[in-house]
């Protein structure tokens, strides 16, 4: 009774098992041009991050020395250019205006 129960049980799982694989197949190959594509899409978006993470990185670097220098050079020098400003703030101020001639 146990091997008539298994047989049926085989002959009705057989047909489904083989129409599940048979319809993934079927979805497979109608999606296979997507993966691809997406395959190609993450390959070409993969190399131009590499390349903006090299331009960006070479930026920074650039950036970050030019603020050292900023900081380094120029930063010391704000107070001779405050007296700088003053004493011309100060010049400009005592100037006698120029005459305009009609």
């Amino acid at each position: 009774m146990f091997a008539t129960l298994a047989t049926l049980a085989v002959l009705v799982l057989l047909p489904l098992l083989a129409l599940k694989l048979l319809f993934s197949l079927a979805v497979g190959l109608v999606f296979l041009p997507f993966k691809l594509l997406g395959a190609v899409f993450r390959v070409v978006l993969g190399a131009l991050a590499v390349v903006s993470k090299l331009l960006f990185s070479g930026l920074g670097l650039v950036f970050g020395v030019l603020a050292a220098v900023f900081v380094v050079v120029l930063l010391p020098l704000v107070p001779l250019l405050l007296f700088g400003l003053l004493l011309w703030g100060m010049t400009r101020l005592f100037r006698r205006p120029a005459l305009v001639r009609a």
